[in-house]
């Protein structure tokens, strides 16, 4: 028999993550593109926790976002800027070169985030020619990935919740919004991957990991042609800025 499950957090009602959330108000509407695959079997989806702490947030789900309507709508939105966080040579900087209040005039910025691994990320770009024709942009982290119940394919990789943080931090700084709990994010990543590790060590629990996970920074890079694709793609970020997906 399957337990009562948060139709919100879509966590256990019994430890529901919604009465600890508060939902910030900002100037920026992130909107979260997530995979299926992410919407129905990741018991660590970020993106769905960070969705709940930003009020002025979306969520959609699907592989093809060219013909969803309500993406398309915000994307030709002439009250919106829209842009793309994700990694690119052309990708804009926003911790370095942050937009000026005259290239958004009235416009409100809106940030699309693929939310899926990389790998179904990039079939999601593929499939989807509007998006891939957005301005691009990503950041300067404070701190690599806390990531440690999964291993990123690149040291300049962050999951969706880590870098939606990274933007808002990189935007408060710049002047272009405000961020009024910069704590709350980063703390429920930690309180999200300390009760995975915590089920991860119970051997009674079924459907987790049950061998240690080691830190991140211990972690061998990963190798062969996978390796040699995901550095292609993420090396030129790795000195400049991050983006993060998953």
């Amino acid at each position: 028999m399957s337990r009562p499950t948060c139709y919100r957090c879509f966590w256990p009602q019994a430890l529901c993550w919604c009465t600890s959330i508060t939902a910030m108000e900002t100037r920026t509407r992130f909107v979260f593109l997530m995979h299926p695959k992410e919407y129905k079997q990741e018991k660590a989806a970020t993106g769905r926790l960070t969705h709940l702490c930003l009020a002025n947030s979306a969520i959609h789900v699907g592989v093809d976002f060219d013909d969803h309507e309500d993406v398309q709508a915000l994307i030709h939105d002439p009250g919106n800027f829209p842009v793309l966080l994700y990694p690119g040579p052309a990708a804009r900087n926003i911790s370095r070169r942050p937009f000026q209040p005259s290239e958004l005039g009235e416009r409100r910025l809106v940030v699309f985030l693929l939310d899926a691994t990389w790998a179904l990320g990039r079939k999601m770009l593929r499939l989807s020619p509007r998006l891939q024709q957005l301005p691009r942009i990503m950041f300067v982290p404070a701190a690599p990935s806390r990531y440690v119940i999964k291993q990123q394919p690149h040291a300049a990789c962050l999951s969706t919740l880590e870098a939606t943080h990274e933007a808002l931090l990189a935007l408060a700084q710049a002047g272009l919004d405000c961020y009024p709990l910069p704590e709350q994010l980063p703390g429920l990543f930690d309180r999200m991957q300390d009760f995975q590790l915590r089920c991860a060590a119970d051997p009674a629990r079924s459907g987790y990991r049950h061998r240690p996970y080691r830190p991140p920074a211990d972690r061998k890079p990963l190798e062969g042609r996978s390796g040699a694709r995901r550095g292609r793609m993420f090396d030129f970020a790795g000195a400049d800025g991050a983006t993060g997906s998953e």
